[in-house]
């Protein structure tokens, strides 16, 4: 049976991670105010730029023009791009895109397709570092600070192998974000990049667009700077979902905490009447056997 000193040293260690845990949570919260703010200015922009783009590339009537709106007529090598958080004690956060994306990679390897991984953050690239996956390219710190450079050098190096026929197709696995306790990984497929459909446009699938330059001249460059947008905008989500599962984390933590402090100072306190009851009974017995 442990000693009072015994538990009265751990209930003085869980008090220690218990400041610990609530000031990580502290510190969640005050970067993910900033990084939802930055996400909420930018989200209606990538929103109007990939509506834009998809809208203008639905009129190509010769889509093999452009590299990036022909679909290969055999899949055989897929490259995909998973983001995940570069620290744990978030939860369940980097642990559920992991799955998510091994679930798919499964399923594309059930077809024959050759793979390959880009780990954008720390947590991915280990996990598969030590499967028997490969891991082409591995990035950290994407999410301290979300940034169009970050996001045009990646847009720009998948680009590039997509266009020498080096992968046929790259997706993205990321988590997006619906609401403070809840974020959903997601699989979304970046290039080639697809035309919006006719079902999808509704009412505004017949409207008419003056071009200055040209057409070809204006998706010449708006498809690449489409791969980029949409890479920022995952950045954002991912950098506001890492927070808010950090704060979350640690908030129950800090419960439990609390929990295990008030259950292991019950049990002091039972031990300690224990000791001084067994002491009493020590006296009283010592006293009854002087009287005789």
């Amino acid at each position: 049976m442990a000693t009072l000193r015994d538990i009265k040293r751990k209930i003085d260690a869980v008090k220690k991670t218990s400041q610990i845990t609530k000031a990580m949570n502290m510190v969640a919260a005050a970067k993910l105010r900033g990084a939802q703010q930055n996400m909420e200015k930018f989200h209606p922009y990538a929103v109007k730029f990939t509506e834009v783009v998809r809208r203008l590339a639905s009129g190509v009537e010769e889509s093999s023009t452009y590299e990036l709106l022909t679909p290969r007529e055999e899949v055989k090598s897929v490259e995909v791009v998973l983001f995940t958080a570069d620290r744990g004690l978030c939860g369940s956060f980097n642990n559920n895109l992991i799955v998510f994306a091994e679930r798919f990679l499964r399923a594309k390897q059930a077809e024959g397709v050759e793979l390959v991984i880009t780990a954008a953050g720390r947590k991915g690239g280990d996990y598969f570092r030590r499967r028997a996956y490969q891991v082409r390219k591995r990035l950290t710190g994407l999410l301290n600070k979300p940034s169009y450079d970050d996001a045009q050098s990646m847009g720009r190096d998948l680009v590039e192998r997509f266009e020498s026929g080096a992968v046929d197709e790259v997706y993205v696995v990321y988590s997006q974000f619906l609401s403070m306790v809840k974020q959903v990984p997601t699989l979304v497929k970046i290039l080639p990049i697809e035309p919006e459909t006719v079902e999808g446009a509704g009412a505004d699938s017949h409207r008419e667009y003056l071009f200055e330059p040209s057409h070809e001249a204006l998706l010449t460059d708006l498809l690449p700077n489409y791969v980029n947008i949409q890479l920022l905008e995952f950045m954002y989500q991912m950098a506001v979902g890492e927070h808010a599962a950090r704060m979350a984390a640690m908030e129950n933590a800090t419960s439990n905490c609390k929990e295990l402090v008030r259950s292991l100072t019950l049990t002091y306190n039972k031990a300690r009447q224990a000791g001084i009851t067994k002491e009493l009974m020590d006296i009283v017995g010592g006293a009854e056997a002087l009287k005789k």
